[in-house]
């Protein structure tokens, strides 16, 4: 019997044709199959579904350049393993993310091509209807999440150094000082019953070169006669130090100088900043070379840009909650244990001070900077780098240079898998608030106690022996204020705030101090029924004016870990 041969005219002899470039005499569902192939080619192989369908010179050529990214993302890949320092540095500079930037710009418009192109060598009028609608709906959801997701790469990274361009300092970079960076961060904002910015937060963060390990040195707000070191042009205007009594205490410095002597700094640099910086390096010894200010409202949205930070609280911390109408006391409370904060939550944790004292919540900040730094990981800034790169220009100004970035990233990156030392230039590091050690300073015992924790911080000594906290004074003292917090960081439900709270001899402070008992004493566990303490048990304790009660409660919630 004969074989039967093919009458059909365009396939003239019966000769056997390839499907896949020339599927005019495919069956539908050899088409189908075909089409889809040609898709996931151009997917996963750039170029491919040129070469084996279409025109082989342009398939080659993209082939090329996607065997280029695949070596390069492993590349990228082995180094972020083995040493990502490099990789981080690298990414953090603008010329570089620049770069960066138009080549993940150019790769997208190339993909766009090539979809462009295998569509056309598809030729969709050969597939039947149904096909035709998933394969338009498959190629839409490829683009999306190939060239799409390269140009939001290019758009996140010009972002990303935009931001920088702007935060950042020109010039170049910082060397270190006795093999460390030492950084003023300050937190404040200008509020509407204040006279300039009052930085209320202010931490020396002093981190080794090498190893990443940091110390954090704080300043109470109200430490008074602040030195200022030879070549400061402060040393001339104060000879004495910045020491008129009640009305110079550290944080009233920033808009002194602001407003009355930014002419003895250079033109274009921030006055105020630069003042701190000579007081800080004034009082500890240590010579700092930058700064950090950070605006609390940008805080808040830094905070929710990273998705929240998390803390152990060891004590009922205050915050001013929403008025209600079945009761006049506004005051909320953050329980012990873990806390999963948002931006205003953290903000409320980190200035709270009613009920207790301006020690307690310096040790609070400092606990919920570390927690920062703990989980500004790599993979937090990958997944949420747009919102991040958005709020850190709010947030921030800075002389650190730009080309410093990077560096600071990686010893960031290093100081996570370190404890972080602290001290406060008060209670309870120097004897308890009685003392009075942050209005009346030993300077020479702050340097020699300074020398102690970076030598610690270095890691060239052994860990200290943990040394319990002084018990507290029933003395009165001027320092570490609790009463109405003029920064809206009170959870209290006291009248409008002013000025006046910010100076050392605040009478109600003074008073209120007497029944602090947040260093060492026993605080109840439990209500007078032995029931466990609620925040309802809390709100009916301020209700009935049982403020001693409270502030005893509230006594321990300078304890927090990360």
């Amino acid at each position: 019997m004969q074989p039967s041969t093919n009458q059909n005219p365009s396939n003239p002899g019966g000769r056997l044709t390839d499907p896949v470039r020339n599927p005019e005499q495919a069956p539908a569902p050899v088409r189908t199959k075909r089409a889809f192939f040609l898709l996931l080619l151009t997917i996963f192989v750039p170029g491919g579904a040129q070469v084996v369908a279409g025109n082989r010179r342009i398939g080659r050529r993209a082939l090329v350049v996607t065997l280029t990214c695949w070596t390069l993302l492993i590349l990228t890949v082995a180094v972020y393993v083995f040493d990502r320092a490099i990789l981080i540095s690298l990414l953090a500079r603008p010329s570089a993310q620049l770069t960066l930037a138009i080549l993940l710009l150019l790769l997208a418009i190339g993909w766009v091509l090539l979809f462009i192109n295998t569509i056309a060598i598809i030729r969709p009028t050969l597939l039947a209807p149904g096909a035709r609608g998933i394969l338009v709906g498959a190629t839409v959801l490829a683009l999306v999440c190939t060239a799409g997701a390269l140009g939001y790469g290019s758009f996140m990274l010009n972002t990303g150094r935009d931001t920088i361009k702007n935060v950042f300092a020109s010039g170049p970079e910082m060397e270190p000082a006795d093999g460390r960076y030492n950084i003023l961060v300050m937190g404040g904002d200008a509020g509407a019953n204040r006279e300039g910015l009052r930085p209320d937060t202010m931490m020396l963060f002093s981190v080794d070169a090498k190893t990443g390990k940091t110390a954090i040195i704080s300043f109470p707000r109200n430490f008074q006669n602040a030195p200022f070191p030879a070549g400061s042009p402060l040393a001339d205007v104060f000879p004495a130090g910045f020491n008129c009594g009640n009305e110079c205490i550290l944080n009233a410095l920033y808009p002194v100088v602001e407003q009355s002597y930014a002419d003895v700094y250079p033109e274009g640099s921030n006055a105020g900043a630069e003042a701190m910086m000579d007081a800080a390096e004034g009082i500890t010894g240590v010579e700092v070379q930058g700064y950090v200010l950070v605006d609390m409202a940008g805080f808040e949205t830094f905070i929710d840009a990273m998705g929240g930070v998390t803390v152990q609280s060891g004590g009922w911390v205050p915050f001013r909650g929403p008025q209600r109408d079945d009761m006049y006391v506004r005051t909320r409370w953050f329980e012990p244990g873990e806390l999963k904060m948002d931006g205003a939550e953290a903000l409320w944790f980190a200035r709270s001070r009613y009920f207790t004292t301006d020690y307690h919540r310096i040790r609070r900040q400092q606990c919920l900077q570390q927690a920062m730094i703990k989980q500004f990981n790599p993979q937090t800034v990958l997944t949420r780098f747009g919102d991040i790169m958005s709020a850190g220009e709010d947030l921030v100004e800075t002389n650190i240079p730009q080309d410093q970035l990077g560096s600071f990233l990686n010893l960031a990156d290093k100081a996570r898998d370190n404890p972080m030392e602290r001290l406060t230039l008060g209670a309870p590091d120097f004897g308890t608030s009685s003392d009075r050690f942050s209005t009346y300073p030993d300077f020479d015992l702050i340097e020699e106690r300074v020398d102690e924790i970076l030598l610690t911080a270095s890691g060239d000594a052994p860990e200290p022996t943990p040394q319990e906290k002084p018990e507290p004074s029933g003395d009165s003292s001027d320092e570490g204020d609790s009463g109405s917090d003029e920064d809206g960081g009170d959870g209290g439900t006291g009248g409008e705030s002013s000025d006046a709270g910010d100076t050392a001899g605040s009478t109600e402070a003074t008073d209120k101090q007497d029944d602090i008992a947040g260093w060492g004493s026993e605080a109840p566990t439990a209500q007078p029924d032995g029931s466990p303490i609620t925040e309802d048990y809390l709100i009916y304790l301020e209700q009935t004016g049982q403020t001693g009660l409270l502030e005893l409660i509230a006594g321990g919630n300078d304890e927090c870990t990360t």
